[in-house]
């Protein structure tokens, strides 16, 4: 049998109080936060004495989720460049619908959020854009024209 639905896309950040503050100012909702430890913590990540703080945030439409992970132990090992470039190998974006693009930018940039470009149209279809997030989350919007 295949895959039944795709449960969640887990991110590991430093401030939790600030990515979730992120992305419930986006529009998700905060399903809950919990500490994660013990043996199968260690065996289902290959790592020794796994400790950290989860947060789940979801779509309002209760689908979809982020599983946001503050690791106290191991320590989380940080990257260099932070702000890479889209184009990276193995790095990418999570892409929200919107209602009003330039609304939901307006409304994350208090939250540290920047665009890497500028909001481009495609067609007559959509409004996009790629905006850095904290902890140098990249994050698509799309905002679908109405005809």
């Amino acid at each position: 049998m295949g895959i039944q639905r795709m449960d969640n896309v887990g991110i590991v950040v430093e401030d939790m109080d600030a990515a979730i503050a992120f992305f419930v100012e986006l529009g998700m909702e905060l399903e809950g936060r919990a500490e994660v430890e013990g043996l199968f913590a260690d065996q289902c990540t290959g790592l020794d004495g796994v400790r950290c703080d989860i947060a789940m945030v979801r779509t309002p439409d209760g689908h979809s989720r982020l599983e946001l992970a503050k690791y106290r132990s191991p320590v989380a090992i940080s990257t260099e460049p932070r702000n890479r470039p889209h184009n990276v190998v193995g790095t990418h974006r999570v892409m929200f619908a919107v209602d009003d693009i330039e609304d939901t930018v307006a409304r994350l940039r208090p939250h540290g959020a920047e665009l890497l470009g500028q909001i481009a149209r495609f067609e007559d279809s959509y409004l996009l854009c790629y905006l850095r997030g904290p902890e140098g989350i990249i994050v698509a919007l799309a905002e679908q024209l109405r005809r």
